[in-house]
């Protein structure tokens, strides 16, 4: 476990170097990983897990959309893809990879597979976290962890692909063996994580509902659609609207900012658009603040996990998310979007 220094605090984080894929096939090499669910998060880390040569079948309910991803990608019927309650029954280790909602809907069915010695594995917190609400209680006698990479599935799998890796978090809820935590750092590199840092089920809940809110999804869209909006109403036109609201920052400057952070995309920038970013970053901070403490208290009193829960158990919920998401695709802002998307210039 090395100690690396981020911006004067520091953290233990394990890296590839240290914790090898070789002993991580030590450490798994008895165990059978059930992936449990093959929706966003399963088939990156399952194919991951099968490409790296560890033990690994699928447990999905049989003739669903996803039963029949998985028979695509090439897991077979009675051999490495089975229903939900064999995958469990046959595992040691049990990757509760389905959807929040999902997760509560068949916990019962699930505990009663998850006997002594075993592992049960999460990718998010949000289970054990809110568990008053949810009703997830793992049994005392299994080791609870679980290994959260940054993004999605598809992202993980593709970086895999192309030799990479995506950085994940890492946490130890039970330790009933003496293993937990060699366990779930030999599946957080198995799975194609680029290092692992440590946190809590708690902290991992907390900070993925907040990111997700705020900056990574609900605050982007949300500062999108006003400068959008403003520019639009100020006689700008839509391409121009959207050129300097979304395509300038997706294409040019955020690839900068990952490349080598903020202070970098802003030394290669004008002079003016320099000047103006630093006059006005301290404005956006200050006015945004207050809402995401709100977003943050929001989440740490439970309160969007009841939002969550209520919505998705009820039946209409994803007739309601697709009339949502298609009010957002229809919008003039992603109608325009669409458009420029397919004038981009594609290589010879």
């Amino acid at each position: 476990m090395g100690t690396i220094n981020f911006g004067g605090v520091f953290e233990n984080v394990i890296t590839r170097e240290e914790f090898s894929l070789n002993k991580a096939k030590t450490i798994l090499k008895d165990e059978t990983i059930a992936v449990i669910g093959y929706g966003v998060q399963g088939p990156g880390q399952a194919l991951n897990l099968r490409d790296n040569g560890f033990n690994v079948i699928i447990g999905q309910r049989k003739g669903s959309e996803s039963w029949n991803k998985a028979l695509n990608d090439g897991w077979e019927e009675n051999k490495t893809l089975f229903d939900l309650e064999t995958a469990c029954d046959k595992a040691t280790i049990v990757m509760n990879l389905l959807s929040d909602a999902g997760q509560i809907q068949v916990w019962e069915n699930m505990k009663k597979y998850l006997t002594p010695g075993k592992a049960l594995y999460f990718s998010h917190g949000f289970g054990i976290a809110f568990e008053d609400k949810t009703g997830i209680i793992p049994p005392a006698d299994i080791d609870v962890f679980l290994v959260a990479p940054k993004g999605s599935g598809a992202s993980l799998r593709s970086l895999f692909l192309k030799g990479h890796g995506l950085n994940s978090s890492y946490a130890v809820y039970q330790d009933a063996t003496g293993r937990a935590q060699d366990r779930a750092l030999a599946l957080g590199i198995a799975i194609g994580s680029g290092y692992l840092f440590e946190t809590t089920f708690k902290k991992e809940a907390y900070s993925d509902l907040t990111g997700e809110r705020g900056v990574l999804m609900g605050a982007i869209a949300g500062i999108f659609e006003a400068q959008y909006n403003v520019l639009r109403e100020r006689g700008h036109s839509p391409s121009e609207a959207f050129n300097e609201t979304v395509e300038e920052l997706t294409q040019s400057l955020m690839p900068l900012v990952a490349e080598n952070g903020m202070d970098w995309m802003y030394g290669n920038c004008s002079t003016t658009a320099q000047r103006g970013a630093l006059d006005w970053k301290n404005k956006f901070r200050a006015a945004t603040e207050p809402v995401l403490n709100e977003l943050y208290d929001s989440v740490a009193s439970g309160r969007e996990a009841e939002i969550v829960i209520e919505a998705n158990s009820k039946p209409d919920y994803r007739l309601k998310l697709e009339k949502e998401l298609a009010e957002i695709r229809a919008s003039e802002l992603w109608q325009t979007g669409m458009q420029v998307r397919q004038l981009r210039p594609t290589q010879e």
